[in-house]
């Protein structure tokens, strides 16, 4: 019977699937590793890539051949987000709060008479 080979990043070993057919969908198979590791498709989703090539499978309809390797990571339901940098402020952008006059030398503008 046909079967794909899968790990997860972390683990060591590899765990099978098993269907009918050539290959399977992308779809398909991480239905099918979720089931096996009862996981919840609503908090998470499963990043696939080909163990041999590190090419990451992304189309859902994408056919895995039988017989391969691939390396699955799981990540948020939604996909993964890019960070946010954290700004950082340039000399040349203004300071903000209450904007203030600055005035050199105010003691000679105002010299008693």
């Amino acid at each position: 019977m046909p079967c794909v080979h899968y790990k997860f990043f972390s683990r060591l070993n590899y765990d099978t699937v098993t269907f009918s057919g050539l290959d399977i969908s992308l779809g398909d198979l991480k239905r099918q590793i979720m089931s096996r590791e009862k996981l919840k498709a609503s908090r998470s989703d499963l990043q696939v890539s080909n163990a041999q090539t590190g090419e990451e499978y992304t189309d859902e309809n994408t056919l895995v051949p039988r017989n391969s390797s691939v390396i699955v990571r799981r990540i948020p339901a939604g996909g993964v987000k890019a960070a946010s940098k954290p700004s950082v402020p340039s000399g040349t952008e203004p300071v903000r709060g209450t904007p203030k006059a600055v005035c050199k030398n105010t003691a000679s503008h105002f010299s008693p008479h």
